[in-house]
């Protein structure tokens, strides 16, 4: 019972290992469904590829009759996630402490944007607010104007880490035989990541020297422009800036005293990446991949969005994969990129606007007059009123709702 992006990303991830995940919904549907370009109302872009292989149930929670059927539905479950303020999930009956009394071996995880006891804990939060407080603005920004990454990457790696908890309480309740409740907080979240390399000095107490990485706060830091386009380029190692020095014909630079160290680059950071960027200019994109790679130098391709599709490792290899959707038609949905075993988890859609809700209302024993009140109010594409032929499901190893 999440919203938005950072608990459905945690959920898609939890699916694609192989879990029955029920996305409960308002009878309006996730705000996301309506973000982007449509071929059809409520099924956009953003929600298509972050809630892939759910099954959807529509509940209006602010009636008794819905809060009580997903209150049947936690106590069956083995993970319950939501993203409700403290005092929102308090007034739905929905706090730890009242969920975990029904269903003692439930993991409940509850994605918030502060954590418990202090100033922020009961405010509001997202993407951008926590890029902000974290840190990530400002050091994006340099010494200028803060500036917020491209892209959700709060939402994202909160998300990473509410499935990756969820599975560690999981694997406790299976030693402990007793459920648990989690907090994953964005701001402490986000807050723990940014520091792993731009804590710097302020590490020690007291500090003993400035925060931040030098090597990611250099201004030549970027992708290098070539004879024809840009290439990124990474050198890292002794043994790779030796490679380097030689790849240009500059093999002395290999023992300048600035240079030897890692410790010492580190403090010439800028002329090593200018020298880098000047290099690339000399030749195309092509030439430079051909002959980095024959000096065990990292290097890759700048790619667009668009181009990303049609990247020759990732169509090699299978990334992406066209499926079926009930309303949308062919899909090119991206897989999951760690397979386990020898296959990669199956990709499969989206959920209509409670398009499973018959099922699982049906799953969870309600009559037929139960369902019939159910859904008396509530018309979408999934269950039109008087639609009362069950959705089909798909058949997978189901471990969590």
């Amino acid at each position: 019972m999440s919203t938005t992006f950072t608990g459905p990303y945690c959920t898609m991830l939890l699916a694609q290992w192989g879990a029955d995940v029920v996305k409960v919904e308002a009878p309006g549907g996730d705000v996301v469904r309506y973000i982007g370009d449509v071929r059809q109302h409520g099924m956009g872009p953003v929600f298509l590829n972050v809630n892939q292989g759910k099954r959807g149930m529509a509940l209006d929670v602010k009636r008794p009759g819905g809060v009580e059927v997903l209150h049947r539905l936690i106590a069956g479950a083995d993970v319950f996630v939501h993203n409700m303020r403290p005092p929102a999930a308090q007034r739905l009956g929905l706090g730890r402490e009242a969920v975990l009394a029904a269903n003692p071996r439930l993991v409940y995880c509850a994605i918030r944007g502060y954590g418990a006891g202090g100033t922020y804990s009961d405010r509001p939060a997202y993407d951008d607010v926590i890029q902000a407080g974290s840190g990530m603005a400002a050091v994006q920004g340099g010494t200028g104007q803060p500036e917020y990454v491209r892209h959700a990457a709060a939402d994202k790696t909160v998300g990473l880490m509410a499935a990756a908890s969820t599975l560690a309480a999981l694997h406790g309740r299976a030693v402990s035989g007793e459920g648990c409740a989690i907090e994953v907080p964005m701001f402490e979240t986000m807050t723990n990541f940014m520091l792993l390399e731009q804590q710097g000095g302020l590490a020690f107490d007291p500090p003993d020297g400035p925060p931040g990485y030098p090597r990611t706060e250099s201004p030549h830091r970027r992708p290098a422009r070539t004879r024809d386009g840009f290439l990124a380029v990474m050198v890292y190692t002794d043994a790779q800036w030796r490679s380097f020095f030689a790849a240009i014909g500059q093999k002395h630079l290999a023992d300048d005293p600035r240079y030897r160290t890692i410790r010492e680059r580190t403090l010439h950071i800028d002329e090593l990446y200018a020298l880098v960027n000047e290099h690339m200019k000399t030749r195309t994109t092509a030439e430079w991949s051909t002959i980095l790679d024959e000096y065990g130098i990292p290097s890759g391709p700048v790619n667009t969005i668009p181009e990303l599709f049609e990247d020759p490792h990732l169509v090699e290899t299978g990334f992406f994969e066209v499926v079926e959707h009930p309303s949308e038609g062919s899909l090119r949905l991206p897989r999951h990129p760690v397979p386990i075993g020898d296959d990669a988890p199956a990709v499969r859609p989206a959920p209509l606007l409670g398009q499973h809700t018959l099922e699982v209302a049906r799953e969870l024993g309600l009559t037929e007059a139960e369902i019939d009140e159910l859904v008396a109010s509530m018309t979408f594409p999934g269950v039109a009123s008087g639609s009362r032929t069950p959705q089909p499901r798909d058949d997978h190893d189901a471990a969590l709702h």
